[in-house]
């Protein structure tokens, strides 16, 4: 990207259009938007840079976010929500969400590192919270609010899934050693769908019982169901997970 000095206003509008088209919003202020994807080095003065729109950005983000585990797991204390929320908003996954929109194609840079090639990840992390703040002054609260849960409501649900599966493992295994003094292991029976949108059917398996097997998405998916599936049926309960 060149630096501000070389860009003509018609270039640095078509900049500013392309990334409206690429997250899905369009600024009644573009200037905020024009600040968000400005870096120090691209930065007349450090005033003009994002670094004050990342310092409110991931106020926000962070707000969302918590607001979300809140309400997801509300059997969860303080430190078991602070861990998840490390984990959904980490600057890593920041980046992620970065790369996604290609934010990095549309930062104002310096000479010196737009040369470098590759925008390092810690600068595209910084970025993705600054576009937070510029939506969030733009368009106030509910408007950041929908941006930010387009991102983090999927990294949410994976660590729910994450956090049932190892609960409902563990739980039938504490169960299964309990009354029959085995370990359940788990046996992929079928699979369907293209490459791109398998089904995997999976059953536990005890001692040579096999429990009702339930269909995922993905495999992780599926043992889940089938350890639910493999409780119920000990428990007297109806399958919750049926294949059929």
């Amino acid at each position: 990207m060149m630096p501000p000095q070389e860009l003509t206003v018609s270039h640095e509008r078509a900049i500013l259009d392309q990334c409206q088209e690429a997250i899905g919003y369009q600024f009644r202020r573009p200037e905020l938007l024009r600040a968000a994807l400005t870096h120090t080095s691209g930065a007349n003065t450090r005033a003009a840079s994002n670094e004050r729109l990342e310092f409110l950005g991931d106020s926000v983000l962070g707000l969302v976010t918590c607001e979300q585990l809140f309400l997801r797991f509300p059997d969860y204390q303080e430190g078991d929500l602070t861990k998840v929320k490390s984990v959904v908003v980490s600057r890593k996954t920041c980046a992620r969400f970065s790369q996604d929109l290609g934010l990095g194609g549309f930062l104002f840079l310096g000479k010196g590192v737009s040369t470098y090639g590759e925008i390092p990840p810690n600068m595209l992390a910084d970025v993705f919270e600054s576009l937070v703040a510029a939506i969030f002054v733009d368009g106030g609260w509910d408007e950041a609010k929908t941006f930010v849960l387009r991102f983090i409501e999927p990294e949410v649900e994976r660590v729910a899934q994450d956090a049932i599966a190892a609960n409902s493992k563990s739980q039938l295994q504490q169960v299964v050693q309990r009354l029959y003094g085995g370990t359940p292991r788990y046996y992929l029976l079928d699979e369907q769908g293209p490459d791109h949108d398998k089904c995997f059917k999976v059953a536990a398996d005890v001692d040579g019982h096999r429990f009702p097997p339930a269909w995922g998405r993905n495999k992780k998916e599926a043992e889940l169901k089938a350890a639910l599936n493999a409780l119920a049926e000990i428990n007297g309960e109806a399958t919750p997970y049926p294949s059929n």
